[in-house]
């Protein structure tokens, strides 16, 4: 058996339908192909054969990617009454998605009707049957009928377009608007041919299962002529074929039968009743046969749309002519009314031009006679601008990440205008000097996609107001506000207040005193701005920064470790860290510079004259000094800095203040007044020498002044100071502390000693049996040389001091130049006599006396120094 196939292509572009075979192809600008195709088996010789007939549509899509959304087509057909859960088609399939796709997408039908007789099922990837559906209630006649949705996923943003055409099933049976007709047909009208108009039947169903056929009985005087009009629908007439006798029969009763084509077939009945009239033997006529008329949408109710007449030549009462609306649908008897009288046809319902653009009118003329005749008005609704675009959201997002790359799908918009024409053509604009624009996907499809950069530290928040207007005059628009949340990511770093700072705190502080407190801020929001504060690891001069100070993390207030001391440390720097809580952290440091400020914590110390607890110093003035003659001066110094380090002096006691100045800024002693005979010759002068801190601190000195021209008046005068019976308590253990380290040191030179001398000797035994000659040994503190300094390279120089009592301390005479020190034991023996009589004493190594050089600041005159000597 030969089999043979031919196959067609329609392609559907927009609105627009094309038939494309195997010899051409069609290339859209948007590159979207929605190919349908359709083929049929055939039998051998072309005859089809109706039980094995297939016809399928099969959907052949590219998917397209525009402005990050992809626009792709897929049909289904189902028929009508299926149940609650039919299973419709398998999308994720048909569309080459994953199953898991359509979960992560948040998968979800969109339509523009309320009712949703589709479902999707996520977990199965498969459309489903939600309601009954009746291809009657929702197309009526329209064919073909079909839903039209969309499946929208997110994440990316992508929508598809699905259709779902319902086929019909033969389940409406056809009717007629009456159960019966009646006419009043005279006797005398024996025209064989007569026409009579009867009620068309009304079937809901379409195509196979939509009215096929009439069917009179009894067929005794009239047969039955069916008219098939251009717009599908059938004209029944009943012709006279046999004249009536009414004395025959005065009543005749027929049945009018319908009949449609599907399986199993349907029927429905109307009964005819005539009553047989006397003559009247002219039927009216209309002055046409079709009628036109032309209305405008929305027009009030009583306006006049046209005005039928028709003529009976007949005269008296079967002259008189009813007019009359045949038409069975109700839509056509709720809008429309005919006067019977005079045939104008008004208005009585509201004309909406996107529920009906035309309108066929069957109208009846009948007379008195019952003989009758049909015409059809037609009219046309004009088109009124009277819809405003309709402004739908199939999807959108309430947040978008500010660092969302450009071409993201934000919303994607449906528009719909229901006017026609220039009235339909939507163009839709949006707000100004924002980062997005609308972008066009298909026809009536708009996307709101990003246009350039977003930044929440700019602009948070968008309200974008997209407003769409036709092309109607007047023209009407309609707007919708999109609210946009810009969600935060981190890409600000901390921004410190100051590119650097520099904090002070007083020196001795309080450890853990707050000193200072570094502030950042961060654009960003919520965790991304919250800042933490933290101290680089660093060192100041060998020791880590970290014990000097820290900082807090969450208030970045800087906390003293320790107490500082001007001191040691007047300044350090360190690093400080301010880290957001984003993921991953941003950072920014800052330099702190820490100055320790001075405080008056030390007193000032005393440099001269030297303060010694065994010795007394005193400063010679000789009796023949002048006014203004330079005793000494005091010389002190205060670690301190600033103010706190300006010394003053001032004289505090004196044996005789007439006699003594200090000077307030250099601290030196001068005589205010010529020195007499009866000035005494110890002087005894308290100076105290004072900071200008605040508080201020200050130190005493004691200065003594022998007024005298030589020693030995001097020393009469200092001979009689006051034994100092203060002992040190620790002097005993001092002494055993050093006898017994004179002993030890004495027995390991005594083992080192003896070590040598048998090193030595072994050694010279050595030698001696090793026959080698003898190099004789010289120590190194001999020499072969000449020289007159004798045998030693190095003089050692002993002084000795003698007293009567051996037990107690010697004193030390020494030899100086010009400046003289005196040391004087008040315990030692010896006459001042000799020491007056002859100076020559001093240059005797046995003398108590040593007179030593000092050195010091100003070079007094003369300077004694009187030792005491202790037990």
């Amino acid at each position: 058996m030969l089999y043979s196939f031919f196959w067609k292509f329609n392609v559907v572009i927009g609105a627009h339908l094309f038939s494309v075979d195997s010899k051409g192809a069609i290339l859209t600008d948007s590159g979207i192909w929605i190919c349908f195709l359709e083929y049929k088996y055939l039998e051998p010789h072309g005859k089809k054969k109706s039980d094995r007939t297939m016809a399928r549509q099969v959907l052949l899509f590219v998917s397209v990617l525009s402005v990050s959304s992809v626009l792709g087509q897929v049909s289904y057909t189902i028929p009508e009454e299926m149940p609650k859960g039919s299973l419709v088609g398998n999308i994720a399939q048909d569309l080459g998605l994953q199953i898991k796709r359509l979960a992560s997408g948040k998968a979800r039908i969109y339509t523009r009707d309320s009712d949703e007789y589709i479902e999707l099922n996520r977990e199965r990837g498969v459309l489903l049957v939600k309601e009954r559906m009746d291809r009657e209630a929702l197309c009526r006649q329209t064919t073909p009928c079909a839903l039209h949705f969309q499946i929208i996923l997110e994440n990316p943003m992508e929508f598809y377009s699905v259709t779902v055409q319902i086929t019909d099933i033969n389940d409406n049976a056809p009717t007629f608007e009456k159960t019966e007709m009646k006419f009043k047909i005279s006797e005398s009208a024996d025209v064989i041919g007569a026409k009579f108009v009867l009620e068309r039947a009304v079937d809901l169903d379409v195509g196979n299962n939509d009215l096929k056929s009439y069917q009179l009985k009894p067929t005794d005087n009239f047969a039955l002529k069916v008219h098939n009009n251009a717009d599908g629908n059938k004209h029944v007439e009943m012709v006279l074929q046999k004249p009536l006798d009414r004395e025959k029969q005065e009543q005749i009763s027929l049945v009018l039968t319908a009949v449609d084509g599907g399986e199993p077939q349907m029927s429905g009945t109307m009964l005819i009743l005539i009553t047989v009239l006397d003559a009247n033997d002219n039927a009216p006529v209309f002055t046409q046969q079709t009628y036109k008329a032309t209305v405008t949408e929305n027009s009030p109710k009583g306006t006049v749309v046209a005005t039928v007449s028709a003529s009976d030549a007949d005269q008296g009462s079967n002259s008189k002519i009813t007019y009359s609306i045949t038409n069975t649908m109700d839509d056509i008897r709720k809008v429309f009314n005919i006067n019977d009288e005079n045939g104008e046809v008004t208005l009585i319902g509201t004309i909406d031009f996107e529920e009906s653009r035309n309108y066929q009118i069957n109208l009846l003329a009948s007379d008195e006679g019952g003989l009758t005749d049909f015409c059809k008005l037609i009219v046309d609704v004009q088109d009124m601008n009277d819809n405003k675009p309709e402004i739908n959201i199939m999807s959108k997002s309430n947040v978008i990440s500010e660092d969302a790359e450009l071409n993201t799908v934000v919303t994607m918009i449906n528009i719909e205008d229901r006017d026609s024409g220039e009235n339909g053509k939507v163009q839709c604009l949006m707000s100004e000097n924002i980062p997005f624009i609308l972008k066009t996907s298909s026809n009536n499809f708009y996307s709101l996609v990003t246009d350039s950069d977003l930044d929440r530290e700019r602009a948070s928040e968008y309200n974008i107001t997209v407003t769409c207007s036709d092309e109607g005059v007047p023209s009407l628009s309609s707007s919708v506000t999109l609210t946009l949340q810009i969600s935060d990511v981190n890409d600000n770093e901390p921004v410190f207040e100051r590119t650097s700072y520099e904090a002070y705190i007083v020196e001795n502080n309080t450890p853990g005193v707050s000193i200072f407190t570094v502030r950042a801020t961060d654009a960003d929001w919520n965790q991304n701005a919250r800042v933490s504060y933290i101290l680089e690891d660093s060192s100041v001069n060998g020791v880590p920064v970290s014990s000097y100070v820290s900082v807090s993390a969450d208030s970045g207030v800087i906390h003293a470790v320790r107490s500082f001391d001007y001191e040691q440390i007047k300044d350090f720097q360190f690093r400080v860290k301010a880290q957001d809580g984003g993921s991953p952290p941003l950072s920014s440091n800052v330099t702190v510079k820490m100055l320790i400020q001075d405080q008056n914590d030390n007193p000032p110390q005393v440099l001269y004259p030297v303060q010694t607890g065994g010795s007394v110093v005193a400063e010679m003035v000789p009796r023949s000094a002048d006014v203004g003659y330079l005793v000494t001066k005091v010389v002190a110094v205060d670690v301190d800095s600033g103010q706190n380090a300006w010394l003053s002096y001032k004289l505090q006691k004196a044996t005789d203040r007439d006699l003594f100045e200090v000077g307030s800024q250099n601290g030196e002693i001068r005589t205010i007044r010529q020195v007499s005979d009866k000035d005494a010759v110890k002087q005894r002068l308290s100076v105290i020498v004072e900071d200008n801190g605040q508080p201020s601190r200050s130190a005493t000195v004691i200065v003594n002044v022998a007024v005298a021209d030589s020693f030995p008046e001097v020393l009469s005068e200092f001979s009689d100071f006051p034994h100092d019976k203060e002992y040190n308590d620790n002097l005993t253990f001092y002494l055993v502390l050093a006898l017994a380290v004179v002993s030890f040191l004495f027995i390991t030179c005594l083992v080192v000693i003896i070590s040598v001398k048998i090193y030595r000797w072994r050694q010279s035994r050595i030698l001696y049996h090793s026959n080698l000659p003898v190099i004789p040994y010289y120590p190194p503190r001999y020499s072969d040389t000449l020289g007159t300094t004798g045998t030693l390279q190095h003089v050692y120089n002993y002084e000795v001091c003698r007293t009567t009592d051996s037990r107690k301390s010697d004193c030390k005479f020494g030899r100086a130049g010009s400046q003289n020190v005196l040391i004087m034991d008040p315990s030692c023996s010896g006459t001042m006599q000799r020491i007056q009589n002859e100076k020559s004493i001093l240059d005797e190594p046995d003398s108590p006396l040593e007179v030593r050089k000092m050195s010091h600041y100003t070079r007094p005159p003369s300077l004694l120094v009187f030792t005491k000597c202790f037990n």
